[in-house]
């Protein structure tokens, strides 16, 4: 999308619109808004001498691969920025400031990916300051492990407190919530249930948790009691809502689930 090259750009602006048709299509299809997020893994890989064309070349590009308009009833698009990555070290064109300036002035949502920003950046402090100015916010929630490795994502800190944010700020309808994680390491089947699963805990630790008291405390100034709430919720029992609505929707609450895809990788992946 930002090659010096016309014909190079040219093959990806209309690889983007055959992606934006079929979204299209599977929005008729399913009849839901498809949420079609793009991300260009452009760059240097040491220091460029012109970093100004390549973003214009970028917007540019884009804006021909966006030009034929589609009902927002069969697809929503955001775009996807990227600090760095092997190959582009130096410069990544589609920068946050390039992509937030962009969705802004061509009615695009804005896709944050937890792997995407510096190591110490999380997107937990960016989703209410996004949500200030945009209808809606798209996550893609990964694990990076020193930069965009896509682990498979854990009860840490950084899942609670993005499912904070978008419980305790009700954003319920206005975050998209995707998960971006693999490791071809262990088993796809585990992988995908272990992240979604975790995701769902960090959400209902998060509804389950008082939170008013915690704001109330902060309004009132007493931070103090502020962390000491905060500590201590996160001993709340929210184990048994968990098991509790596992049994209800038929699923098991602990580990019996592995046993389902050990007999799957036998029976099924194991003879492909």
């Amino acid at each position: 999308m930002t090659n010096q090259k016309k014909a190079i750009r040219d093959f990806w602006i209309e690889h983007g619109r055959r992606c934006r048709e079929i979204a299209a299509e599977m929005g008729k299809k399913t009849k839901s808004s498809v949420l079609n997020n793009f991300w260009t893994p452009d760059g240097y890989k040491d220091v460029p001498a012109d970093r100004a064309g390549a973003r214009a070349r970028l917007a540019d590009s884009l804006d021909k691969m966006f030009e034929k308009k589609y009902d927002a009833k069969l697809t929503v698009e955001s775009v996807e920025s990227k600090l760095f990555g092997v190959g582009c070290e130096s410069f990544t064109p589609g920068s946050h400031e390039f992509y937030m300036g962009y969705a802004a002035t061509r009615n695009k949502l804005v896709c944050l990916d937890a792997g995407h920003f510096h190591p110490t950046e999380v997107i937990s402090d960016k989703i209410s300051s996004v949500l200030q100015f945009f209808p809606e916010v798209a996550l893609h929630v990964s694990r990076g492990v020193r930069w965009d490795s896509d682990h498979v994502i854990t009860l840490n800190d950084e899942l609670v407190a993005i499912a904070q944010e978008i419980i305790w700020n009700k954003y319920e309808k206005r975050v998209r919530i995707g998960l971006d994680y693999f490791d071809a390491s262990i088993n796809r089947i585990a992988a995908w249930t272990i992240g979604t699963r975790n995701m769902r805990k960090a959400l209902l630790m998060a509804a389950l948790t008082p939170a008013t008291l915690i704001r109330k405390a902060e309004a009132a100034g007493d931070y103090s009691q502020r962390l000491q709430l905060m500590e201590d919720f996160r001993l709340l029992p929210f184990g048994a809502v968990w098991n509790m609505l596992c049994e209800q929707a038929g699923v098991p609450a602990g580990t019996e689930w592995y046993d389902e895809v050990r007999k799957y990788e036998a029976e099924v992946t194991s003879k492909r």
